[in-house]
């Protein structure tokens, strides 16, 4: 059996999402594509694909087989290219996730220049609000906003940014102002669920110094996934929301939402650029990097971490 041969027909398989729309667009018979695959999973002992009436779906092990092929592919290209001189542009797919409100604002103008520029690049760009596994999921890159603790990735800073509390003004009309972090337990909240961003989540909020952190818990009304959700709930009047200064600025100049309790606001977080430790960072990667950080720093910087001032006390 030839490996390499059935990793790319499983990998044109999973792509096409059929066993007989791959076998089209590699001009072999279907019961060729059933065999090799057939014999991918004999060799392996698992099974790699379900053979739905309508489509193919990966199993566990599946995933994390195809995500290696992928890798393997990949590298065995770039070897070839390079051992024949004929490396000199970064090809390839490059997968990237970031929030959905920070891929939108300031990431996708970037991706779609950078396409501009290198041609031999196709990119997959993940909207998500919540914490991918890079490794797991088969992602090259993340944008993240909070302090990296794992020691296996490598971050590279983009920017800063705030936390900030908000309200509606008719809201704070009807329910008062609070003053202190400890008014909360008696305001309606809009919380987030599984937040992706540190000290937002739906059963306490982070407030104070980073040396005098407090966990004030709080009790929401509404709970959401999405921190674009919640800003939108304010904006609508249904309670106190926290959320990144990139997203409430637009809200806060155009008067519909209030900033509150700046004076407690916890410490900046980094927005960082992440990828996995690696011997050799592949060319794709180092591309965009080189690319896109300039860039998206000049973008950040012009809307910075104090673009919405704080007032004076």
């Amino acid at each position: 059996m030839d490996r390499l041969e059935g990793m790319n027909i499983l990998l044109a398989a999973v792509d096409a999402g059929s066993l007989s729309a791959a076998g089209r667009q590699l001009g072999l018979p279907l019961a060729t594509v059933s065999r090799r695959v057939s014999e991918l999973e004999e060799h392996l002992k698992i099974r790699l694909l379900l053979r739905g009436a309508r489509k193919l779906t990966l199993t566990d092990s599946g995933r994390s087989y195809v995500a290696s092929c992928r890798r393997i592919l990949e590298e065995i290209a770039e070897a070839e290219r390079s051992a024949a001189g004929e490396y000199l542009t970064p090809r390839g797919e490059l997968t990237i996730s970031v929030s959905q409100i920070m891929g939108r604002v300031h990431v996708m103008p970037v991706v779609e220049e950078f396409l501009r520029a290198y041609p031999d690049i196709r990119m997959r760009v993940l909207l998500n609000d919540r914490r991918v596994d890079l490794l797991e999921e088969d992602v090259d890159l993340a944008l993240r906003v909070y302090e990296l603790a794992d020691s296996s990735m490598i971050a590279v800073r983009v920017g800063l940014f705030r936390r900030v509390l908000c309200a509606s003004p008719a809201y704070l009309k009807a329910r008062g102002v609070p003053k202190h972090p400890s008014d909360l337990q008696s305001h309606d909240c809009v919380a987030y669920d599984r937040a992706i961003i540190p000290g937002t989540g739906g059963s306490s909020w982070e407030f104070g110094s980073k040396d005098t952190l407090v966990i004030v818990p709080i009790s929401y009304r509404l709970l959401v996934n999405s921190v674009e959700a919640a800003a939108s709930a304010a904006v609508a009047g249904a309670g106190v929301a926290r959320m990144p200064s990139y997203l409430a600025s637009h809200f806060v100049k155009s008067g519909l939402l209030v900033t509150l309790l700046e004076e407690y606001e916890p410490p900046l977080l980094p927005a960082s650029l992440i990828y996995p430790s690696q011997r050799k960072v592949p060319l794709k990667l180092r591309a965009f990097l080189d690319f896109a950080l300039p860039r998206l720093r000049e973008r950040i910087d012009a809307q910075p971490a104090a673009i919405l001032p704080r007032r004076s006390k």
